[in-house]
């Protein structure tokens, strides 16, 4: 593992994890927002309240991924297969900075095979 092949993506982690954490703070507020409970639940602002809580699990589960990789990266494991131990394609970590897994253990995983 080379400080260039882990360095561009390990900078566009800590960039993707500040803007989550500006957007979470967000949704978040418009999550916990005010709705009129006497207006129904056909009412616009239930749906947008929804919408903002879903997109904060998405965002909390995004953020957990980054700060796993952020976690490895402090341990000098960044962009190393967690199941396999080979390095991580630097092209795959370009593309999914936050990444744990080699193409084939992700293929694997998501096929159900063994190692």
């Amino acid at each position: 593992m080379t400080e260039n092949r882990t360095t561009q993506p390990i900078k566009k982690l800590e960039r993707e994890r500040a803007k989550l954490l500006e957007e979470l703070a967000h949704l978040r507020r418009e999550a916990t927002m005010e709705v009129d409970g006497d207006v129904g639940e056909g009412d616009p602002k239930w749906a947008e309240r929804d919408i903002a809580q879903s997109l904060v699990d998405i965002h909390e589960r995004k953020l957990l991924e980054i700060e796993q990789a952020l976690e490895e990266a402090r341990k000098g494991q960044y962009g190393i297969c967690e199941r396999c131990g080979r390095p991580i394609d630097p092209e795959r970590l370009e593309i999914l900075p936050e990444t744990t897994l080699c193409i084939e253990c992700k293929q694997a995983i998501e096929h159900h095979r063994p190692n």
